[in-house]
């Protein structure tokens, strides 16, 4: 039985889901055929059978969610926009206001490996973004070529010189603190490489960010957030989001209300994503 059931999963066998079935059928036909000749009894034929439909049935089990990678994990954090599971080739996501205005953009391509070839920031209600691009060991400024962040690794974060921050890692590749000239910024993740929010802290302050994502693994980017300052209510975030086969968001409604002030205020708005794969 167990070597039946090995024909889904072992790398030796590749076997697809029409080949068992072939394999199944044919397997079958020479029962059968032993049968006729008294070679089989019948108890030896319900165990074939049982072993069969367990390796059918097997070859149906769906697959676990892709998790996280290290890098679109903490870009997401560093940079704030939503991560991504799976082979992604490129992708953008738009944040509209609920007047259908857009506020910020976040356009990327990526390679096979999972890092970032290009990175392009836009938040059109501060007129600010920037626009990156991967050159060996640092991510350069599109138009002056000025290099901007160094790399450790593969392709994560390591330092960006001209604000005097550093990130640090921890055995698997995931950013777990920044830290700069007056400023610590530690990170959270479940086990599948979520974020899962951050705490900053400088000298007279502590912003605390925690995210709870939904309890469907395949839903993660349906999650509530929570804001503190020095333990004070500052504002909580709400998503939810349509989903495509790779578990990733193709678009999604999003709340957010201010509790900072009185009468607290709620905003609202969607985001759009496109997303292509390899």
């Amino acid at each position: 039985m167990a070597q039946a059931i090995r024909c889904c999963y072992s790398p030796a066998t590749r076997h697809s889901h029409k080949e068992v079935i072939a394999l199944s059928y044919k397997a079958f036909a020479n029962i059968s055929a032993l049968q006729k000749k008294n070679v089989v009894n019948p108890l030896k034929k319900q165990l074939l059978l049982i072993s069969l439909a367990v390796a059918l049935a097997g070859c149906d089990k769906p697959k676990g969610p892709v998790s996280f990678t290290p890098e679109m994990a903490s870009f997401s954090n560093e940079f704030d926009f939503d991560p991504l599971r799976g082979p992604v080739k490129d992708f953008s996501q738009t944040l509209l206001n609920d007047k259908g205005e857009v506020t910020k953009r976040v356009t990327g391509t990526m390679s096979k490996e999972g890092c970032f070839d290009t990175l392009e920031l836009h938040d059109l209600e501060n007129n600010s973004g920037v626009s990156l691009v991967l050159d060996a060991n640092y991510y350069l400024e599109a138009e002056s070529k000025e290099k901007r962040l160094r790399l450790q690794g593969k392709c994560q974060l390591a330092e960006f010189p001209a604000a005097g921050v550093t990130w640090d890692t921890d055995d698997n590749g995931f950013v777990v603190r920044a830290t700069g000239k007056e400023i610590e910024v530690k990170y959270r993740y479940d086990d599948e490489g979520y974020p899962l929010g951050k705490t900053t802290t400088s000298k007279d302050a502590t912003l605390s960010v925690v995210s709870t994502p939904s309890k469907d693994k395949r839903k993660k980017l349906d999650y509530t957030s929570v804001s503190t300052l020095n333990d004070k209510p500052l504002g909580n975030v709400k998503q939810a989001c349509e989903y495509d086969s790779h578990d990733n968001p193709v678009s999604c409604s999003l709340e957010i209300v201010d509790e900072s002030v009185t009468p607290q205020v709620s905003h609202k708005y969607s985001i759009k994503n496109t997303i292509e794969y390899y």
